[in-house]
């Protein structure tokens, strides 16, 4: 993912002008204003140039745009929210379809509905939804694109309530690899529906979501946090909890450099340190008197948990992710959390190699996700007991074989633990393509592959976590 020296493929400004006449949007190329910021992603690693970059304004330019770059043999991806931390949504000497300006929305309030473009973040999905006391089964931040965070799975703090984000989508627009626009829905190319939730780009460029909405009254929800030196107690307290944590209780246990403004005493700021983010559906005092009792016994240094605005929950983290840092991502679902993997844990958190690096692990998979049958989504695992993120982040280029190498070994070490592959919306780019296979299962591997074949024969959308046809 390092710098590419050579300049990117040259597309002629008269062929660009030949596809503007079919284009509404803006087609930008290397060199022209606003190219070097369009290209950008996320992840800092991550240096691509595109040979054009293709703005689509709705479904016409789409098809445009993908039948420009089939008639020149041009290598094309489709660019969302670009939070992917492979850096899947640019490429070099290729198209980049940016579905970015697709922003319209369009609420039902009584069917408890939305229709959503791609180009949408979680946020400005919600500032819509939210108009009507009324939420999507959405990310866990508001920066993050709806398309590629749902159809790769969806975990949401809503997800032990509602089902993953996969669960509550009701029909997906698309344009195919031969340019035809087509629904996908239950009853409308339901073998299609079935692989785009949980296969993601695989099968065509999505242009719109029709989603589920519901209401959601206010949570409870914030940080505890503890020295490290507690670090065994608090993970063994998480561990219990998981294990018979009602539906309506997620929790989320982070590791990482407490940074300054979280109100910690001034002695542990800047020191690593251990964090309970809980997600209660249910009253205060009902919290206060079942699961949060223990967590206070433990004496947290902070105690930040308290009733909260959904709406505040889903922009909590919106600082941090906006920082376009150098990142590196290992993840794993794990089958449970026993003493050897608590040492293991705590033992690498201490160690932890970035004050910009955080460690999550929490029960997403519990309650409806689980109850929701295996072969209705090409969403896999939905049984393990608990989804681990090992997330580096830093500035300084030649810092990245220190950060990389603690993040491998770190993952390494827990994957005794592992219920089998990682979360397809984690997974790196250097990583082999049987973590892809673990994840979804040979049979349901083979089964996408078969759907692959069908809608994407020369596999035209391969910059994804891709399933070869």
């Amino acid at each position: 993912m390092g710098t590419r020296e050579q300049s990117p493929r040259r597309i002629e400004a008269s062929s660009r002008d030949e596809l503007k006449k079919r284009f509404r949007g803006e087609l930008v190329l290397p060199g022209e204003a606003g190219y070097d910021e369009l290209r950008q992603v996320w992840n800092a690693r991550v240096d691509r140039r595109p040979a054009l970059i293709a703005r689509c304004t709705g479904i016409a330019d789409v098809m445009a745009a993908l039948g420009f770059a089939r008639e020149r043999g041009l290598p094309l991806t489709v660019r969302g929210g670009g939070h992917d931390v492979a850096g899947n949504g640019v490429i070099d000497d290729g198209m980049v379809l940016d579905m970015r300006p697709m922003k319209g929305v369009r609420v039902d309030p009584v069917r408890r509905v939305a229709r959503a473009q791609a180009g949408l973040t979680w946020g400005e999905l919600e500032h819509d939804t939210e108009a009507f006391g009324l939420f999507p089964v959405g990310g866990q931040c508001s920066t993050t694109g709806i398309v590629g965070v749902t159809l790769g799975g969806g975990l949401s703090s809503l997800s032990r309530i509602r089902g993953h984000g996969v669960d509550n989508v009701l029909s997906i627009d698309l344009v195919t690899a031969d340019g035809r626009f087509v629904t996908a829905s239950e009853t409308e190319n339901p073998e299609l529906f079935w692989g785009l939730r949980g296969g993601g780009g695989n099968f065509g460029v999505v242009t719109e979501l029709e989603l589920r909405l519901y209401p959601v009254p206010d949570i409870v929800s914030g940080l505890m946090a503890w020295p490290m030196d507690q670090a065994e107690k608090v993970l063994r307290l998480f561990r219990d909890q998981c294990a018979t944590a009602p539906d309506a209780l997620l929790l989320q246990l982070l590791s990482w450099v407490f940074p300054p403004g979280m109100g910690l005493p001034d002695e542990l700021v800047g020191q690593t340190g251990i964090a309970l983010m809980p997600v209660f559906h249910g009253s205060a005092e009902s919290a206060a008197t079942t699961w949060l009792a223990p967590w206070r016994a433990l004496k947290p240094a902070l105690d930040g948990v308290g009733p909260m605005p959904y709406h505040t929950l889903q922009h909590l983290f919106d600082g941090m992710l906006a920082l376009r840092l150098r990142q590196y991502q290992r993840c794993e679902f794990l089958t449970g959390l026993p003493d050897e993997a608590i040492e293991v844990f705590a033992r690498f958190s201490r160690e932890i190699t970035s004050p910009m690096s955080i460690v999550e692990m929490a029960n997403f998979n519990g309650g409806v996700v689980h109850r929701v049958s295996s072969e209705a989504t090409a969403v896999a695992r939905r049984d393990a007991h608990l989804f681990l993120a090992i997330q580096s982040a830093w500035s300084e280029p030649g810092e990245d074989e220190r950060h990389i190498a603690w993040t491998r070994s770190f993952w390494e070490a827990m994957r005794p633990f592992s219920a089998g592959g990682g979360h397809p919306n984690f997974l790196e780019g250097d990583e082999p393509k049987e973590r892809l296979v673990d994840y979804f299962g040979r049979e349901k591997h083979e089964r996408l592959r078969a759907l692959k074949r069908t809608w994407d024969p020369e596999n035209v959308f391969h910059r994804n976590k891709n399933i070869e046809p």
